[in-house]
């Protein structure tokens, strides 16, 4: 029983310092919604830097949109429909 107990405990606790962790990287959350060829996409993303995190999100925006390199440069370098970012 004791062993057990001790046994979730630890469990427990590697857990939450995982969680923790976690929450310690995340600085910025991104949302970035991308029109391109007549379709929309939106993605949200979490990173230690705001510029990482909007970057990443429109990057997977666009990828839900296109197809091939050449659309692929298009839309990441056109101008996002909204982009929204909050720090943790």
């Amino acid at each position: 029983m004791k062993r057990t107990v001790l046994v979730l405990f630890s469990v427990a606790a590697v857990v939450g310092l995982l969680y923790a962790a976690t929450l310690a990287q995340a600085g910025s959350e991104c949302e970035a919604c991308v029109e391109f060829g007549g379709r929309s996409a939106c993605r949200t993303v979490v990173a230690a830097k705001r510029e990482d995190a909007q970057q990443q999100a429109i990057e997977n925006a666009c990828a839900l949109l296109t197809s091939g390199v050449t659309e692929v440069l298009a839309c990441q370098r056109s101008e996002p429909a909204s982009l929204r970012c909050r720090s943790h």
